[in-house]
Order: C-alpha cells, then sequence, then structure tokens
C-alpha cells in the first residue's frame, strides 16, 4: 500500500470507528457543514465550478486538537444540502510531511485546480512551507503536480511563515496573495503573479503591520483574500497578534478587511482602516468565491484557534462552518447576508405583529426551539434598553442575551450563561437604529444575528441543555413595539 492509500485508510477507519459516538450528540447541527469526525478549521478552495459548489476544509481525523492536517471536502447544488464528499488531500509526499495547509481552487479551463501550503517540520520543530498544485478530473479524486512544490520557501527578508494562497485570475494573468510574516517579526500579505500557475513571480507586498499607514497590527497575517467589490478591491485577512481595543479585537485572532485600489504592475494597495467581519465569537479564516449568477460569497470558518475546550470534544468533534453569506459593498462597510437558498428551508411559520412591550418580559406563544430562522423588527419607542432572550431555560439558569442600548448606541450579545462552553459578552455600535432588525439562524449549537440587513454580523456557538428552548422579548425603563416577528422552524 502506498503512502497517500495509508494516509486515507486510516481516516477512513477513524470516521467509522466514531461514528456512532459522534452522530449521538446532541450538539451536532442540521444545517451547518461540521467534520465527520476530529477537528474542522480553515475553509480551503471555496468555489462554484460546474455548476456545483465545493468547499474544502482543514480536516485532522485524529484528535480533536490540531494535528496533521488533511483536505476535507464537501459538495452541493444550492449551499444548503452539502453532500461529505471522499477526502481530497492528505499530506502523503515529502513537501507536506506534516499537513496540507490551507489554500484556494480555481477553474483552469475547465481543471478544477487547488493551490495549497505543504508543511513540514524537522525533529526540532523548525517549519519549512511549499506551495504546491492538485488537480482533478472527476472532481473527487486529485493528483498532486510532477512539478511540486511550485513555491519553494518564503523569499528573503521572510519566516517560514508563510502560506495559504489565495489565487485568482486577471487579464489572462494568475495571482495569489499569500500570508506571510518578515524577519521583524510583522505580518504581511504578499503578491505573486503567474502565467501557468507553475512558475510564480513576487510583485510585493501589498499590505501589512506598519505600512500603508497602519502601525503595529500583528506578527502574523493568515488566509488572505483579495476580490472585486463595486469597483473596489477588497483584501480579507486573518491577523494575529493585535491587542483588544475597547469593543473591538476581543477574540484571541481577529478576521477583517481593507477596502482600496491594487496596481496590479506596481503591487501598490491604497487602502482603508482594518474593519471587523463579525462581531461575534467564533469567526476565523473567512474565504470568498464568485459564483455563477454573479454574487460574492463568503464562508468562514465557526471557531478560532487554540480554541479547542468545546463540549462536542467529548463526542470526538469539534468545530463547524458559517453559513454561506452574501457580500455587497455600501457605503464604504461590506455588508452581509444569508444566502436566499436558505429560505428554501423554511417550514411551519409563525409571526406576529404590532407587538407593545412595556418595563416586561414576555414569551410569545408557539415562538421556541432550537433549530430555526427567526425574523424581527423592533420599533423603538423609548425605553433605554431592549431585546431578546434565545435558548431560555425554565428556571432561567440558561438564556443567550441580544441586546440594545439606547443610551451608548451599542448592540451586545451576551453568552455568560449559554451554558456549557465559552462565556464572554461583545458588543459594537449601531447607527440609525430607530428600527433594530434582527435576522437569526440558530442550529442546536450554532448562532449567527444578522443585523439591520447585515451591517453587522454576530457568530457564536452556544451549548445550553436541550430542553432550554423558551425565547423571550423584553424592554427596560420603557416601551418598544415587535412590528414583526416571524419564526420558520428549519
Amino acid at each position: 500500500m502506498d503512502k497517500n492509500n495509508e494516509l486515507l485508510t486510516k481516516a477512513y477507519k477513524e470516521i467509522q470507528k466514531n461514528k456512532c459516538l459522534v452522530e449521538s450528540d446532541y450538539y451536532r447541527l442540521k444545517y451547518h457543514i461540521m467534520p465527520p469526525v476530529g477537528l474542522l478549521n480553515d475553509p480551503n478552495g471555496f468555489i462554484h465550478f460546474s455548476g456545483e459548489y465545493h468547499v474544502f476544509y482543514q480536516f485532522h481525523p485524529f484528535n480533536t486538537s490540531h494535528g496533521l492536517k488533511y483536505w476535507g471536502h464537501y459538495k452541493s447544488n444550492d449551499l444548503i444540502n452539502w453532500e461529505s464528499m471522499p477526502i481530497a488531500l492528505c499530506p502523503s509526499n515529502w513537501y507536506e510531511s506534516h499537513g496540507c495547509y490551507s489554500g484556494s481552487a480555481i477553474n483552469n479551463d475547465g481543471v478544477l485546480t487547488l493551490m495549497y501550503t505543504g508543511n513540514v517540520k524537522d525533529d526540532k520543530g523548525n517549519r519549512e512551507t511549499y506551495q504546491c498544485i492538485a488537480t482533478t478530473e472527476d472532481g473527487v479524486n486529485f493528483k498532486k503536480n510532477i512539478y511540486n512544490p511550485v513555491i519553494y520557501n518564503q523569499p528573503d527578508g521572510y519566516t517560514r511563515h508563510f502560506r495559504d494562497p489565495k489565487v485568482w485570475k486577471y487579464k489572462n494573468m494568475f495571482y495569489m496573495v499569500i500570508g506571510a510574516q518578515n524577519i521583524k517579526e510583522e505580518g504581511r500579505v504578499l503578491l505573486y503573479k503567474s502565467n501557468n500557475l507553475l512558475n510564480w513571480k513576487l510583485v510585493g507586498e501589498i499590505a501589512g503591520s506598519n505600512i500603508n499607514r497602519l502601525n503595529d497590527f500583528g506578527y502574523m497575517w493568515e488566509c488572505p483574500d483579495l476580490f472585486e467589490l463595486n469597483g473596489k478591491d477588497i483584501l480579507i485577512v486573518s491577523p494575529q497578534g493585535i491587542k483588544p481595543d475597547g469593543d473591538l479585537y476581543n477574540n484571541i485572532y481577529q478576521s477583517g478587511y481593507f477596502i482600496g485600489e491594487l496596481n496590479y504592475k506596481s503591487g501598490e494597495y491604497n487602502h482603508s482602516e482594518f474593519i471587523e467581519l463579525d462581531r461575534g465569537f467564533e469567526f476565523y479564516a473567512p474565504q470568498t468565491t464568485l459564483d455563477e449568477k454573479g454574487r460574492r460569497l463568503l464562508i468562514a470558518w465557526m471557531g478560532l484557534p487554540e480554541e479547542e475546550e468545546h463540549p462536542t470534544v467529548k463526542h470526538n468533534w469539534i468545530h463547524c462552518m458559517s453559513l454561506p453569506r452574501v457580500l455587497e459593498l455600501k457605503n464604504n462597510k461590506i455588508y452581509q447576508r444569508p444566502v436566499e437558498e436558505l429560505k428554501k428551508l423554511r417550514k411551519s411559520e409563525i409571526s406576529y405583529k404590532d407587538v407593545k412591550i412595556e418595563n416586561e418580559e414576555i414569551e410569545l406563544d408557539k415562538i421556541y426551539g432550537d433549530v430555526l430562522e427567526l425574523l424581527i423588527e423592533i420599533k423603538e419607542e423609548d425605553a433605554l434598553e431592549y431585546g431578546i432572550k434565545l435558548r431560555c431555560s425554565n428556571d432561567n439558569r440558561e438564556e443567550t442575551i441580544i441586546s440594545y442600548n439606547k443610551i451608548d448606541k451599542k448592540i451586545t450579545l451576551n453568552r455568560n450563561k449559554s451554558g456549557k462552553g465559552y462565556k464572554g459578552i461583545r458588543r459594537c455600535r449601531l447607527e440609525n437604529s430607530d428600527i433594530l432588525k434582527l435576522n437569526i439562524f440558530m442550529d442546536t449549537s450554532s448562532l449567527e444575528i444578522f443585523i439591520n440587513n447585515g451591517e453587522e454580523v454576530f457568530s457564536s456557538r452556544i451549548y445550553p441543555d436541550k430542553e432550554s428552548l423558551k425565547i423571550k422579548f423584553f424592554a427596560k425603563e420603557g416601551s418598544i413595539k415587535l412590528k414583526s416577528v416571524k419564526k420558520w422552524d428549519y
């Protein structure tokens, strides 16, 4: 048996061995991508190819902590029903002996092509990184290129933290952004170009810590993604090493974007300030693709590096993906909205209109559950604080609170009483909130809250008891009107 088949066989045995244990977990999700066993992290190779959506992902089948990374694979015709596919890549060659790390996918003249980082470590833990290519003829079985690695190591002046290539085509030339760290331990994004995906030339640094008017902004920038949106060049990146600043940057690592203009010849990228993409707890390494409908779609890992204590580890699995989101650029800000296809999952609509709440907390008949969508419009009257409590227990021991404070104009997600797992509070400022619109997706242990048509989003994992199903609405020191409340089971 060759090395590739040996590694695949081991992984499939692990999946089969844990199948019953994994599937018995209440916290398994109903309409999100998750691993069949072990650990899922970064989405990779997100692409719409020949009418099908593909999402690959960093996959460690043997443990719920980070280890030897494979590329798992899902595909879908509609972004909501995902089929688990055979493992796409496993670390069987010398240039990837310690993992097939993150990367991207591109349609190269009808050939689905993956580009990824091969990770190698010696006995002392020293790292080498190699950028590699793999292709498929059937969308299932991938063949690594005989010329791998197509980029050996990092350029001069950079450390071996050099990974996560994202490839696209512009004016008959292939371009790639890649995350890097210079020898001063400053995060960077580098731009490369090629006419054949095999021979790459460095164009230069386009962004990073302490350049382009940025101050010290992290020691490593991971998972870059560059694309055009409404006439602007958007750079998404996940910097590591940013200190918390009030309501900003409170997760261990961040994910956000710059808005700018890229000069493809010089590599000069004049850009805006950094804006966080998600205000919640679990959101990292987002990746986008342009689908055949012309939509810029995003999907992200609903987890964080070094966050490995979720209750699901008792059932030998951890983490999931976010829902796919459509990106729009409005008023120098990216808005995110859930894909329209999710509406196909709606069933059993319950709705209310014009419900007044004054200095009280109420429940609405048949508005409860753990796998559902809520669409809520709240008209602000004179209440100083108001909101909604999700996954409430009968004894009030458990609740997850979304609240808006009229004085400081901030919306807050509080999961200090959300059950097992990590605790904490996240908040951000909202403008023009006379009517607060909330589109909430719950899926047993995941929570995604789209605020005011996607102006802000909070993504989080929560682990309440399965009996904690109540939903409550409240107003403090005044009144509000629930203009509209709609709930669908999923």
